[in-house]
């Protein structure tokens, strides 16, 4: 197994390389998506983004740079108080840079849209008075998208693809906090969004359950194979949910590396190349180290 570094922002001296032998290694150019072009279909170009407290307004990130390729899965990966929460809610649209801008297909974000759509890590995202079905054929009917038996049809089959068809005519409260993440999941694919854009999903979930969602959220990827942004504090997480994943400093967020982590698996947990990789990204992610100035706003 190997884990790539794949970019190093300009604050950061490199790290040093791995030692010889299987592990991590480093290279100089990032990593390509297994897409059909070589044009970002997300481009995050220079963006900070700052929320008001009652006592003044603070940084949540700092200039940041990414490029996600269509089929990526791409993950941002830092501790708590870094700013990927606010990063997501910013490509969704929910959240305005302060500086730089985010291009989805070529067109700057300036709102919410239905070519981004988020599931997030709570499970009562759902309509309590509405079926699995119908909680997915929802957005595709308010939108406009499609007719009522036109939508119906699609929330069958993505229902189907997340495992759930037994209980599409069952409601909320009849299912498990898995399960409630799946029908989510099965919601924002029926609208075939351009990005899937997933503020830690599974956090909230028991270890056996949450393994059991990476791997159903992986097979789903490997049929349909979206575009995913993911975003996690788990490292674990991380290398086997993305092929790329991007290390964000501790708060405000800056991209600290870029690394390459499509060779790890969930049958990879517990190897020694495996912990050796997740042992070398925690170093540095917490690492010291010059950064730019990004204080807090008065």
């Amino acid at each position: 197994m190997t884990l790539v570094a794949a970019r190093e922002s300009h604050f950061e001296p490199r790290p040093r390389p791995a030692p010889s032998g299987r592990g991590l290694s480093e290279a100089t150019a990032p990593p390509r998506a297994p897409a059909p072009t070589s044009v970002p279909l997300l481009q995050v170009s220079g963006v900070s983004l700052e929320y008001r407290t009652p006592e003044r307004v603070v940084r949540a990130t700092h200039r940041i740079d990414l490029d996600v390729y269509a089929a990526d899965r791409f993950v941002l990966l830092g501790p708590s108080g870094c700013g990927k929460s606010t990063l997501l809610k910013a490509i969704a649209g929910f959240h305005q840079p302060v500086e730089g801008e985010i291009r989805v297909g070529g067109e700057v974000v300036r709102g919410p849209g239905p070519d981004r759509i988020v599931v997030f890590q709570e499970f009562d995202q759902l309509p309590p008075w509405k079926t699995v079905a119908q909680n997915v054929a929802f957005p595709l009917r308010a939108a406009g998208l499609l007719g009522r038996r036109e939508a119906e049809a699609r929330a069958r089959h993505y229902i189907d693809k997340v495992g759930l068809t037994r209980f599409a005519d069952s409601y909320p409260h009849q299912l498990s906090g898995g399960m409630k993440q799946r029908v989510a999941i099965a919601r924002a694919l029926a609208t075939q969004p351009k990005v899937l854009l997933m503020d830690e999903p599974f956090a909230a979930l028991d270890a056996l359950t949450r393994r059991k969602m990476q791997e159903e959220l992986l097979a789903l990827w490997d049929e349909v194979r979206f575009t995913l942004l993911f975003v996690t504090h788990s490292i674990e997480e991380a290398l086997v949910v993305g092929n790329r994943v991007a290390l964000l400093s501790p708060h405000p967020g800056r991209v600290r590396s870029e690394v390459n982590a499509h060779d790890f698996t969930l049958s990879d947990i517990g190897s020694r190349d495996f912990q050796a990789a997740v042992q070398r990204l925690h170093g540095r992610l917490f690492e010291a180290g010059p950064e730019p100035d990004a204080s807090p706003v008065p």
